[in-house]
């Protein structure tokens, strides 16, 4: 019986008109589908406090929390890093608002305001995502720092949404400069440089806090694509396509009231620092070599640990002096007729000290580091012939005890013996750290270690013997005040006539002792082995080397005043 009504109520129901039968459900349709719509959002909501409770804020990967050691010279000219990233921190307070405002208008006007993250980014990359879409950037910065220091670079949905929960979270638990200034620390902007402060001096040669307005604008161009705009200043191209990038974020500042309408009219475009480096940037690693191996000693560290430490080594070089030098001895007339056989390599060495002080002002210690990382200047044993002549009937105390009975000295060692005369009779220990800082703190500070070796009978001695073999020769003019006391020249060497192996020519005066070593070698019989080889005779080597010391003799002196 029952099953007959069922099939009667079925049967009626299909004589009902399909519309008909839509229209007396479909409020129950509504309802259903509201509550369904309801308790969707409630499980997605629900699901987002879970997420959003359970999400933690990861540390910063190591990479990006290592900082290198930055060495600069006696100006605080950049010289140069040692470290497995071109990065430094730098607190906020030292870069300058215009270059904060030149970054958020280049990168995300609304950060000051915003909550982390961008909706309309989000979305777009969800949409590539779904349909198999070219990956899309355009993250809010504190999303930028997210995926740059604390997040892995995988490009998936589910990192997308853990990379916005950890972002809200940031910008709810941390201040706007907080997370600015993480930004500016960990940023890659071109040329290897992590960080404002290493891209401040890889493309303009200063420190962030000295940075322009329009160098700021530049640098934050600069990030959208920094693997591109690293040339600027060499690449035509490239540099014409920053430029108009660069008017944009000028023109935002202006428009948002970061700079004023005349800072806006007033700025140019920057000069940058040529890329990629020159010889003389190559040239530099033989300072900081020494640099660096005195300055782990100093703080009693390995110097892996130094290159990791995110120091700044302040040096006794002058950076333009070595620089000058470089070309100087670039230009060296060394002569093609040479007797000495194939595979003659020859070698200029070249140290300056300050007498009775010990500051190593200049350290030259071969052509190109790449091919030759051995430093002929305080690492080379050349012969010395006749150049420890003029300290013959003297008594030497130590450390210079032995030096006469070394058949191979250092340039720096005779330098050093050279520069207690000139000091009358004060032996200085060489050194080229003057101090150390890190963070703001000042870790070492250098005072110079003397001793009085010679007295003034000894230094009289000394001087007339060189005198006696170079005659004293007037000395430069220069821009000081007060004249400079005319130099002392003494050119020797080991092999006499046209067999000269090695020519060694000092100048000094009490202000500078000054050392130029010119020598030759060649394979040895033995594996990795080298002997000394002839100079070549034309021109004559002595004639070279002493023009070569007194054209850095003149640049030194108008530099050291």
């Amino acid at each position: 019986m029952k099953h007959r009504i069922r099939t009667r109520a079925r049967a009626h129901l299909r004589r009902i008109p399909l519309r008909l039968r839509l229209r007396r459900t479909r409020g129950r349709l509504l309802r259903r589908l509201l509550i369904a719509v309801l308790l969707l959002i409630a499980s997605l909501c629900t699901a987002a406090v879970v997420a959003y409770r359970l999400t933690d804020i990861p540390e910063p990967h190591p990479e990006t929390v290592t900082q290198s050691t930055v060495f600069v010279d006696d100006k605080g000219s950049y010289l140069g890093r040692r470290g497995p990233v071109d990065r430094q921190e730098v607190p906020l307070s030292q870069v300058p608002r215009y270059v904060q405002d030149a970054v958020i208008a280049a990168e995300n006007r609304s950060f000051r305001t915003d909550d982390g993250v961008s909706p309309r980014a989000i979305a777009r990359a969800v949409l590539a995502s779904l349909t198999g879409g070219e990956h899309q950037g355009g993250s809010t910065i504190t999303q930028q720092y997210v995926k740059n220091a604390l997040l892995s670079p995988e490009q998936s949905l589910s990192r997308k949404a853990h990379e916005a929960l950890i972002a809200i979270k940031l910008d709810r638990t941390r201040s706007k400069d907080d997370i600015l200034a993480g930004y500016l620390n960990t940023v890659y902007f071109g040329r290897g440089s992590a960080g404002i402060q290493a891209a401040a001096r890889n493309y303009f040669g200063v420190d962030t806090r000295n940075l322009t307005v329009s160098q700021g604008a530049a640098l934050a161009a600069i990030v959208n694509i920094p693997s591109y705009y690293e040339k600027a200043g060499s690449d035509p191209k490239v540099t014409a396509t920053l430029k108009a990038r660069w008017a944009w974020v000028l023109d935002a500042m202006a428009t948002s009231g970061a700079i004023t309408p005349k800072q806006r009219a007033d700025a140019t475009f920057p000069a940058f620092r040529f890329y990629p480096p020159g010889t003389t940037e190559g040239q530099r690693q033989y300072m900081i070599d020494v640099a660096a191996q005195e300055a782990a000693d100093r703080l009693g560290i390995s110097e892996d640990q130094l290159a990791r430490g995110g120091y700044t080594v302040h040096t006794t070089f002058d950076l333009a002096l070595q620089d000058a030098t470089t070309e100087a001895v670039k230009n060296l007339k060394t002569g093609k007729d040479s007797k000495a056989g194939k595979g003659t390599t020859l070698h200029t060495a070249v140290v300056a000290i300050k007498p009775g002080d010990g500051a190593v002002r200049l350290l030259y210690g071969g052509s190109d580091y790449a091919r030759q990382p051995f430093n002929d200047a305080v690492g080379g044993a050349v012969e010395a012939g006749t150049a420890l002549d003029p300290f013959g009937k003297v008594p030497l105390g130590a450390p210079l005890t032995d030096l006469r009975k070394t058949p191979a000295p250092t340039p720096l060692k005779l330098a050093s013996a050279y520069a207690t005369v000139a000091a009358n009779g004060v032996y200085a220990t060489p050194y080229t750290i003057t101090k150390i800082t890190r963070d703001g703190r000042q870790l070492y500070t250098a005072h110079p270690d003397t001793r009085h070796l010679l007295d003034e009978r000894d230094v009289f001695m000394v001087t007339a013997q060189m005198s006696k073999a170079s005659q004293a020769i007037p000395s430069t003019p220069t821009a000081q005040k007060t004249p400079r006391t005319p130099q002392t020249s003494f050119t020797a060497g080991a092999g006499g006539g046209i067999t000269r192996r090695t020519i060694w020519s000092t100048t000094q005066d009490p202000q500078l002792t000054l050392t130029v070593a010119l020598f030759a070698d060649r394979p040895g019989k033995k594996k990795n082995t080298t002997v000394p080889a002839q100079l070549p005779n034309n021109p004559p080597p002595t004639e070279s080397a002493e023009e070569t010391a007194a054209q850095i003799w003149q640049l030194a002196t108008g530099a050291t005043g």
